[in-house]
């Protein structure tokens, strides 16, 4: 069975997450991977949009600590992943598709938190619905945020209430959608006079792409390829 048929479990989705618990990941400064401390099954390690544009990382630039919640829904026929559009009024990123999240506050206790926070804030969902399992790659944008992606499992039903000044629409994907073949694509634009590249997964009338994007090939990768990801660590020399 093709992985992008295989009909996922909670506890399958759970123990590719094994060995690095919520609030527990600590970053190494000398390396950018993120441990704890122990024997771990997966290693956290740095992506951004520099992986497809080197010259976007700046390796001296202060970066704002960020993060999002990766939602997985366990629906009764599969596992979807939950995103939101954002309003078109919005002055960053207008009516693109992302993960709920923001920037980490002061009195977020870790990541986690802030995850939760925001994810509650944005689409209305509590904290107490969501089983976190881990974390994805930590991720830098162009913009200079550091995204902390962590994985969450959602069991129906749970209420949504949706900020109607930051949130356009809540919407679900198939899971199994993006490990589709040909569901992942690479675009490229101009952008200050050179050629872009990145990530993006058309999906019916939403064209997700950019971190979003990036991010969920990071998730394709640990569904994939649990053993052998293919992560590199980001070279501060």
């Amino acid at each position: 069975m093709s992985d992008w048929e295989r009909n996922w479990t909670s506890g399958q989705l759970s123990s590719l997450f094994a060995g690095i618990s919520p609030g527990e990941a600590k970053r190494d400064a000398a390396s950018g991977t993120v441990i704890d401390g122990g024997a771990s099954r997966r290693e956290i390690f740095v992506r951004g949009d520099h992986d497809m544009n080197p010259d976007f990382y700046e390796p001296e630039r202060t970066l704002v600590p960020a993060a999002v919640i990766v939602p997985l829904i366990e629906r009764s026929e599969g596992f979807t992943l939950l995103l939101t559009r954002r309003t078109d009024h919005l002055h960053d990123h207008a009516g693109q598709v992302s993960f709920p999240g923001g920037r980490i506050d002061p009195g977020d206790l870790d990541q986690e938190d802030a995850a939760l926070r925001e994810f509650e804030e944005e689409v209305g969902v509590p904290r107490n619905h969501v089983s976190l399992i881990g974390r994805l790659d930590t991720y830098i944008t162009r913009t200079g945020f550091e995204i902390t992606p962590v994985v969450g499992l959602i069991k129906p039903p749970f209420p949504v209430n949706p900020d109607s000044f930051e949130v356009a629409e809540v919407f679900e994907v198939p899971l199994n959608f993006f490990l589709k073949p040909g569901s992942r694509q690479r675009h490229n634009r101009e952008f200050e006079g050179r050629k872009r590249y990145y990530y993006a997964f058309p999906y019916q009338e939403y064209f997700i792409w950019g971190a979003t994007a990036g991010m969920i090939v990071n998730l394709c990768d640990v569904l994939s390829h649990p053993e052998t990801l293919n992560s590199e660590r980001l070279k501060n020399s």
